[in-house]
């Protein structure tokens, strides 16, 4: 059985991020996989990493940092906003991916040994923009920020990213499609 964790870097609970959350958790649940969901907006942190690396954890980090440790799949769901993550998302990332949980710097190597190796992620993100717009005019930084500089850092590998915009202007037609397209994609995953 997959164990797959479900984090919505949206702060809108409800959001087309959340929306598209749930059909993808409700699905691969559905299809066997234990499911559980990290809301980021209803965590309580401090998303400024104030002490540097130094920072003491919240509890509910803590458990984040739990949740990150027991799932082989992490589903990362979220909007672009100026070509970025949103600060939330970004704010969970700089306290929870930290050294020692998601990586060990190493005497005299130039990267850090990746503790999270092992595991996968799927990136699921709305875009104001069309996609096509977004990754080969802007060159799809946040893309990039957290696959590249984040995820593949820890050790965890991107099998997968599906783009759902544009947002503004969508049709309830066009959303009822891609919420189906996130349930498609909850229940492949389950079953790999």
């Amino acid at each position: 059985m997959s164990r797959i964790l479900v984090v919505l870097g949206h702060p809108r609970a409800d959001s087309l991020c959340a929306a598209l959350g749930t059909a993808y958790a409700d699905a691969a649940q559905a299809a066997g996989a234990e499911v559980h969901r990290l809301n980021l907006a209803e965590l309580q942190f401090d998303p400024i990493l104030r002490a540097g690396f130094e920072s003491d954890l919240e509890p509910d980090l803590q458990r984040a940092q739990a949740e990150l440790s027991w799932a082989q799949h992490i589903v990362w769901v979220y909007p672009v906003w100026w070509a970025s993550l949103p600060a939330l998302l970004k704010g969970f990332c700089d306290r929870t991916l930290l050294p020692g949980f998601a990586f060990r710097y190493v005497q005299g190597k130039a990267f850090p040994a990746k503790l999270l190796l092992g595991k996968t992620a799927r990136l699921l993100v709305t875009l104001d923009s069309p996609p096509w717009y977004y990754r080969w005019w802007i060159g799809a930084p946040s893309e990039r920020a957290m696959i590249k500089a984040t995820l593949e850092f820890c050790g965890i590998s991107v099998t997968a990213r599906t783009y759902f915009g544009p947002v503004r202007g969508s049709d309830p037609t066009k959303r009822a499609g891609w919420l189906a397209q996130a349930k498609a994609l909850g229940q492949g995953d389950a079953t790999r």
